[in-house]
């Protein structure tokens, strides 16, 4: 039997409002690096730092947000979800606050933005994957697809959103995007608590002995299709935010690109992730968990081939079209990744798994920005470099991922079901959960 069949479907699972509220969470959380990226060349001004420290604002929010999220996923699956979440995007939103009032009022600010920033990534530790976690426990099969997609969308939907607010807002002041980050969270979090009801038959809680080993018996199984996945996300993440930060420092120093036109720039790639997220969870939902493992491999081969592009490419205007297969690659591969970990676990320990991938995605956007810092001299060989990261990760995600044993029954189909049942000349072991 397998593992998700006691995940419960929330009794309101149709209930759009519900979802709407779930979404606002990676919403929000997306602006927490994507609304600064076109903001970074008049930070560097402003503040007198490198290219390199100001790529650090958005290293140094990612890298604590990738420790704390299993932590708060483990706590979140003896606790809820909620109870994690809503203190968390209150630290988020006043972290946001405090980088902004000290860029406003202190005469040496990078130091302070960087404690702050530091403390709001802590703050978004516990909240997107926690988010997907619980859209885990709500929905089942084809609902969970679709609710998943949708969240993925709506990340999509705030990388888009958010170059062009945060270009759009930095017009009056630099910093004002740190103040949005207040003025949205606290919202959020209001109505997190208010409207989002946790399944009411969630399993008691375990021991702590007995809550790891079932974590370890759950990487024991599907240890290689779950690490091909975390990889994945990572890597997908990890070119998307390296590429947006390079593109936004070269629009701006060599072409003089102001700061509106720089941040509709930066949003083609994830407009079209965006979309490409939205269809594939969504009017895709029913042949995406059954096909995820070519999805995922076709994916990451797109940002491949839009990697060689752009290596090959100078001038960031005749890159374009290689950005809308990247976004479309990265729009296609996320919901899939995204369905295949939250479905890997039952409900008890789907926190922490769907944590720990949170953690791998969070060090991709981490390392991103200035590792692409290094093409402004190095141009060929970074972009080369990302184009072939992506293709080693493509071949492996085709080989070592099992859809059959990360998917519970109901969501592969009878087709797939039946596929899984025979004997498989594969050198990977098929074991069916």
């Amino acid at each position: 039997m397998s593992s998700q069949a006691d995940a419960p479907a929330d009794s309101g699972g149709q209930d759009g409002s519900k979802l709407l509220v779930l979404s606002l969470v990676p919403f929000l959380m997306v602006l927490g690096n994507s609304m600064l990226i076109p903001v970074l060349p008049k930070l560097m001004a402003v503040l007198h730092v490198t290219l390199l420290q100001a790529g650090l604002v958005i290293t140094v929010f990612s890298i604590p947000a990738g420790i704390v999220i299993p932590f708060a996923g483990a706590l979140s699956d003896r606790v809820g979800r909620k109870a994690v979440m809503v203190p968390a995007l209150v630290v988020y939103g006043l972290a946001g606050l405090g980088a902004g009032v000290s860029s406003w009022l202190l005469p040496h600010a990078y130091g302070f933005i960087i404690g702050f920033r530091i403390l709001q990534g802590i703050g978004a530790g516990g909240t997107y994957q926690l988010a997907m976690a619980l859209a885990g426990d709500m929905y089942r099969s084809k609902q969970r697809v679709k609710a998943l997609g949708t969240l993925e969308a709506s990340n999509g939907l705030g990388k888009v959103v958010s170059p062009i607010a945060g270009s759009a807002v930095a017009l009056a002041v630099w910093f004002a995007p740190f103040f949005i980050y207040g003025l949205l969270s606290f919202p959020v979090a209001v109505a997190v608590w208010w409207v989002i009801r946790e399944p009411h038959d969630r399993p008691q809680a375990a021991t702590m002995g007995q809550y790891w080993q079932g974590i370890q018996r759950v990487f024991q199984r599907k240890a290689a299709s779950l690490l091909v996945t975390f990889l994945g996300g990572a890597t997908v993440l990890f070119i998307l935010f390296g590429v947006l930060s390079y593109l936004a420092d070269i629009l701006e120093r060599p072409y003089g690109v102001g700061e509106m036109a720089r941040g509709l720039l930066i949003a083609v790639p994830v407009l079209f992730s965006a979309v490409a997220s939205y269809l594939a969870g969504t009017v895709m939902q029913a042949r995406l968990a059954r096909w995820s493992r070519p999805v995922v491999a076709g994916g990451l081969g797109l940002i491949g081939f839009a990697m060689l592009a752009e290596a090959l490419i100078f001038n960031p205007f005749w890159a374009m079209p290689a950005l809308v297969f990247q976004g479309l690659g990265t729009g296609a591969a996320l919901p899939a990744i995204n369905t295949l970990v939250t479905s890997a676990t039952s409900t008890s320990e789907r926190g922490v798994v769907t944590s720990l991938y949170g953690s791998v995605r969070f060090f991709g956007v981490a390392l991103g920005p200035p590792i692409f810092a290094l093409a402004m001299r190095t141009r060929p060989i970074i972009f080369f470099g990302a184009a072939g990261l992506a293709f080693l990760v493509a071949l492996l995600s085709w080989w070592l991922i099992n859809e059959q044993q990360m998917l519970p029954g109901q969501m592969l189909g009878p087709a797939r079901r039946a596929e899984s049942a025979r004997p498989r000349v594969r050198s990977r072991r098929r074991q069916p959960t």
